[in-house]
């Protein structure tokens, strides 16, 4: 098995890259149930890469059905230790516009489930730190290489983490847009936390579509909307991962990589043994 591979989640639009060669469809079963998809594998500007469509081939699986363990779960069975997330988000403020770029770099839960966003339980408690969801160097490889491309890419923000399926109704939109957040998505907490238990490095490039519907003066989302401008943004981020995979240390050891080492309280001794083999993926060093 290949080590040190770089993931990437998104649209299955992605894995349409040039250069994106030896590409093999992986089936994988994991302890949490099914990823949304085979896992794609290859290579990409001379790295091993590992590609998986959010939401199954065809878009078949809501955001509140996606299962973040297992999917995370099966990019660590496969050696990824970075996470390159591309995610369709509304806008909060005016100053991001549809066809921007934001690279996130914190995170707001609005959801109710935090259980399926964890590994731990079933008898071992770990508590990561969290305070920066997101991995620092990673995000900043990608921000260097949107502004690379002339892309209107913004440093940093806030993304408000909802449910769905419905988008926000505009008393939510105004209430997030007068708190300032930035960003508003229905996909990307539940990765970046299940991630940082994994100690995978984990980055999102926020794709804007839309105002949400805070806006008054502009349109409210409309799915036509974002498929619309999802389209428009394709290219530049299929050029974005591209440029950034290249460019992504081979030595996995930035913090994310060590995010386990102080977060496991539960003595060694009473790992029950059912929960070793199941995590063993994400155990493994401290086995």
């Amino acid at each position: 098995m290949p080590t040190n591979r770089i993931g990437i989640i998104g649209g299955s639009g992605l894995y349409h890259i040039d250069g994106f060669t030896r590409q093999k469809w992986v089936k994988l079963k994991t302890p949490f149930g099914a990823p949304s998809d085979d896992f794609l594998t290859g290579e990409l500007s001379g790295r091993e890469v590992v590609f998986l469509p959010r939401h199954g081939r065809g878009h078949r699986i809501l955001p509140g059905e996606l299962n973040h363990r297992a999917n995370i779960y099966g990019m660590k069975k496969l050696g990824v230790q970075w996470i390159i997330s591309v995610s369709a988000v509304g806008s909060l403020q005016a100053r991001f516009k549809p066809c921007n770029v934001v690279l996130v770099d914190q995170f707001l839960d609005r959801t109710k489930k935090s259980l399926e966003h964890t590994f731990f339980g079933r008898g071992i408690v770990a508590h990561i730190a969290f305070a920066d969801p997101v991995c620092e160097e990673l995000r900043r490889l990608l921000l260097k290489n949107a502004r690379a491309l002339k892309a209107r890419a913004h440093d940093g923000g806030t993304y408000v983490n909802m449910e769905g399926p419905a988008f926000s109704t505009r008393a939510e939109s105004l209430t997030n847009h007068r708190l300032g957040y930035d960003v508003i998505g229905m996909t990307n907490l539940g990765e970046a936390k299940c991630a940082r238990e994994a100690e995978i490095a984990y980055a999102t490039m926020a794709m804007i579509t839309d105002y949400d519907c805070w806006k008054v003066d502009e349109a409210h989302v409309t799915v036509e909307m974002v498929v619309q401008n999802l389209t428009r943004n394709a290219a530049l981020a299929k050029e974005v991962v591209k440029r950034t995979i290249s460019k992504i240390p081979r030595d996995a050891n930035c913090s994310c990589h060590h995010a386990l080492k102080n977060a496991i309280m539960t003595d060694r001794k009473c790992w029950p043994a059912r929960t070793i083999r199941e995590l063993k993926p994400l155990l493994q060093k401290y086995l």
